[in-house]
């Protein structure tokens, strides 16, 4: 079930609200979370219900060891803690792969060897990337002694939770364990109410009448042209790079808001990071969560594993988490290649900042933007060839097509001379006008704008933001032609 779909927003939503209040209101708190907890494995089977078995597992196995970790029973049994973590951690490892990368596996030994192993085609489960690195940092913390309530319903919830359910944000058991458990979540808070509806308003109009149009182009510019143009593969990257911050910005959003209807906080996981004036600073405000999950749970241990804590060991460690979180993206060399420049961009960012030397911050701002948008071309293409045709445009090799009418202009015409055409300049992306206006407004926007987070922190209610966030999802809702999903599902 998706966050933008007629089912959640007029049924699913309403009636989990409903009864986790009623069952509250006669103080059955055991009753309300239970209730809540089959809400979200419900929102989850929607899509296939073959798969909760799956996550039901996960989660009873990762309880189980977190148990057997936080109070010493394997010890007693002669079994060291540190066998049933790595056995804990290698469990999680092994389903996440299984599902995620066996497949890609098999395509490079067929590649390299030449083969012939046939694929196993396995689905991906919804979330599985998610709900997996979740618990691995349980497990983490539990070895280290972190875990303080090891109640088995709030566990089970804090995982399925279903507004982070299946793309984040990546939750920390610490902050949401005693959430679940804690009276003043039990009893409706109009200003939680008022908020979390403004939020999730916003965040549907991001994805449906902002993030949805922007796909348009990015899929025909990326999936369907043969070619494109300079002009063509300009606006379909950053058509893409729009989509993508609109997508993500608008789930955060709404997810943040659902949270708040319960009188649930969850973490900000996007603050404006195409305002960004270095990529240090951009992997501060995007995918916060994940962020703090790779520094603490990938980067730390392997900076501690080098055997030194010195700038050139941490520098290696920063390439190598951003390796695997580009891996962690998704199965395919695209995605280690997004994962390698990143981290090579780090490494370069960090090493400036040692050196103390300075950019101009509008430089800083061009540099990230553009960075950022030229590694999307991987992150959103399919393939090689689709990465090396939008990488192509962009550099003219296709050459440079005007729109026809600009012909008319004496002082432009003659840019004929230079080899610029004049024709149906964005025939190759499906575009017309609305498109390059439509990039062109997205910047004042993504620079100027406060984000979301920011207007809900000093907004207070009346009668003017009430009729906002009405019309914001009134537009929203009635643009909703198509349910599509959220970009990061396929994560």
């Amino acid at each position: 079930m998706l966050f933008n779909s007629y089912e959640f927003i007029l049924a699913f939503l309403p009636v989990t609200l409903l009864l986790y209040y009623l069952l509250n209101g006669k103080r059955l708190a055991v009753a309300a979370n239970s209730w809540l907890l089959f809400a979200s494995l419900f929102f989850y089977g929607w899509w296939d219900i073959k798969y909760v078995p799956l996550i039901l597992g996960s989660i009873l196995f990762n309880y189980t060891i977190g148990s057997l970790l936080a109070d010493g029973a394997g010890a007693r049994r002669g079994v060291s803690r540190k066998a049933i973590f790595v056995f804990g951690i290698v469990a999680n490892l092994l389903l996440l792969g299984f599902f995620k990368y066996v497949d890609f596996f098999i395509t490079n030994v067929n590649w390299v060897l030449d083969a012939g192993l046939p694929l196993l085609r396995i689905v991906l489960p919804l979330g599985i990337s998610f709900f997996t690195i979740t618990q691995i940092a349980f497990l983490v913390d539990a070895y280290e002694g972190l875990v303080e309530e090891r109640n088995l319903l709030n566990y089970a919830l804090f995982v399925t939770f279903f507004p982070h359910l299946l793309a984040g944000p990546i939750l920390h058991h610490s902050d949401m364990m005693p959430q679940f458990a804690s009276a003043r979540t039990k009893v409706l808070r109009y200003r939680n109410v008022y908020l979390g509806i403004l939020l999730f308003s916003m965040g549907l109009f991001k994805k449906v009448v902002l993030a949805d149009r922007f796909s348009e182009w990015a899929t025909a510019g990326f999936d369907k042209a043969g070619t494109l143009s300079f002009v063509e593969a300009w606006l379909a990257s950053l058509s893409y790079t729009f989509q993508l911050y609109f997508d993500f910005s608008g789930y955060s959003d709404m997810a943040i808001g659902i949270g708040l209807l319960f009188n649930i906080r969850l973490p900000v996981n996007f603050n404006s990071p195409y305002k960004a004036r270095s990529i240090i600073d951009f992997w501060k405000r995007w995918h916060i969560t994940l962020t703090d999950f790779i520094t603490t749970y990938v980067y730390t241990p392997i900076l501690r594993s080098s055997g030194s804590i010195t700038f050139a060991n941490s520098l290696v460690a920063i390439f190598v988490a951003m390796l695997i979180s580009g891996f962690w993206h998704g199965a395919g060399w695209t995605f280690i290649l997004w994962g390698s420049m990143h981290g090579a961009a780090l490494v370069l960012n960090h090493y400036w900042k040692k050196r103390k030397w300075w950019m101009h911050p509008v430089l800083g701002w061009l540099l990230t933007f553009n960075f950022a948008n030229f590694s999307f071309v991987f992150f959103r293409a399919k393939g090689w060839d689709d990465a090396t045709k939008v990488l192509a445009g962009m550099f003219g090799v296709n050459g440079v097509m005007l729109n026809y009418s600009l012909a008319k202009i004496p002082l432009l015409a003659k840019l004929g001379d230079w080899g610029v055409q004049f024709g149906p300049w964005l025939q190759g992306i499906n575009g017309k006008d609305e498109t390059w206006i439509s990039v062109a407004l997205a910047f004042p926007v993504i620079l100027l704008a406060k984000n979301s987070n920011e207007i809900a922190d000093v907004l207070k209610p009346s009668w003017k933001s009430c009729t906002l966030a009405i019309a914001t999802f009134a537009w929203a809702l009635m643009s909703m032609s198509k349910v599509s999903e959220f970009l990061y599902f396929q994560f």
